[in-house]
């Protein structure tokens, strides 16, 4: 990790159709930032208007680009600025803020700030990439991604779609089991693949450079509720119908286009994919290593 880098020009993207951000938020990070002597730029695009204002914000060139949305909006502000442009801070403002909280930990956004205006360090974060896509923390790829339009639906306050999306999902549990490989090993079989990036795995080290990789594989319904149970109480991973292992490639095949959830945002894959391990994705605002990334 390298040491503290310069703050001085600031560029600010809020994206105020998060889940969890307030109308306010614009105004109060704004804010925050004058009492550090930060002079930023703050951007609050309108709904379809997001990925011009990342564009515009990266373009600038400034010492770091502050993201306050969702796991989807980091994620894109990662990819456009690689590993060469400007620092990426995403800070927690959607609904499962997946990459914030593997980053920052589960504080508050204002919080998170704080520890790094105080102390942040530059990391280089690896990735996953698959169709296109880059995934920063974590990849789940057959039926259960099913169920993510459902919760999207329920977030939307749609809750007639919502009941449909979850009995469509209901009917194509255990209908489409995935094939895959494993850095060109044998095959196997899986109801689901589940792919974590080293800062999400606890088995793995942060500066590991593969991705922790669960199949899933319940022979029913049964099985399928007990994994259920061990999600709340316990590690998941451990269940029996879960094997885990390490990966830098793995290619993934199925009858028909794959349903995944990248970050917590449901995409459709091509039938046949690949899932690649990218060490150097972008460059984040990350918290001194006291607080473990």
């Amino acid at each position: 990790m390298a040491g503290k880098p310069k703050i001085s020009r600031v560029e600010v993207v809020v994206n105020i159709a998060s889940g969890g951000v307030e109308p306010g938020a614009p105004d109060e990070i704004r804010g925050l930032l004058a009492e550090w002597g930060v002079r930023a730029t703050v951007c609050a695009p309108a709904t379809g208007e997001l990925g011009r204002g990342l564009r515009d914000a990266i373009d600038a060139a400034p010492d770091v680009v502050l993201v306050l949305a969702g796991d989807g909006t980091a994620r894109a502000a990662a990819e456009l600025a690689g590993p060469d442009g400007p620092l990426i801070a995403p800070l927690p403002g959607g609904t499962l803020n997946m990459l914030p909280h593997a980053v920052y930990g589960v504080v508050p956004w204002q919080e998170a700030l704080k520890t790094i205006l105080e102390n942040g360090r530059e990391q280089v974060i690896g990735g996953g990439e698959i169709d296109g896509h880059t995934f920063l923390v974590a990849a789940i790829l057959g039926s259960p991604a099913l169920w993510a339009p459902a919760r999207e639906a329920v977030r939307d306050g749609q809750l007639k779609l919502a009941v449909a999306r979850a009995q469509r999902a209901w009917r194509r549990a255990f209908s489409g089991r995935l094939r895959y490989a494993l850095d060109g090993g044998p095959r196997g079989k899986a109801e689901a693949l589940t792919f974590l990036c080293p800062m999400a795995s606890k088995a793995m080290s942060n500066d590991a450079q593969a991705l922790e990789v669960a199949a899933i594989d319940p022979k029913g319904l049964a099985e399928a509720a007990r994994m259920g149970i061990k999600a709340i109480i316990d590690d998941w991973r451990n269940d029996p119908a879960v094997e885990v292992r390490s990966c830098r490639s793995a290619g993934v095949w199925a009858a028909g286009r794959i349903p995944a959830v990248l970050d917590g945002e449901p995409v459709r894959l091509s039938a046949t994919t690949r899932v690649t391990w990218r060490p150097k994705v972008a460059r984040i605002l990350a918290p001194p290593e006291e607080h473990g990334v």
